[in-house]
């Protein structure tokens, strides 16, 4: 089964690879996280990262030293830095 694009339902999705920018948990910057999994839609011209992407990455920034992330890091690099702790234990959906 195709998935459906969230902004138009259309099943015409791509999966490509695209920057995107995330503010740190702290708030003290923004940085650029290239080659993030991304849905395209040729149909409507969206782009746009599914909510596991997004969970993860955000997750993940608060289980890292954020402060060895220079301005860009892409996916595979951010996902590769070692965790402080095993879990966000601030994430009560889970």
């Amino acid at each position: 089964m195709k998935s459906k694009c969230e902004w138009c339902s259309r099943t015409n999705l791509e999966q490509t690879a695209d920057s995107v920018f995330w503010e740190l948990p702290d708030g003290s910057r923004a940085i650029e996280i290239a080659a993030t999994p991304t849905y395209r839609c040729p149909d409507c011209d969206m782009s746009y990262q599914s909510e596991v992407v997004v969970k993860e990455i955000e997750n993940h920034l608060y289980l890292i030293d954020c402060k060895q992330i220079g301005k860009v890091i892409t996916f595979d690099e951010l996902m590769g830095i070692p965790r402080l702790l095993k879990k966000n234990y601030f994430d009560f959906s889970s």
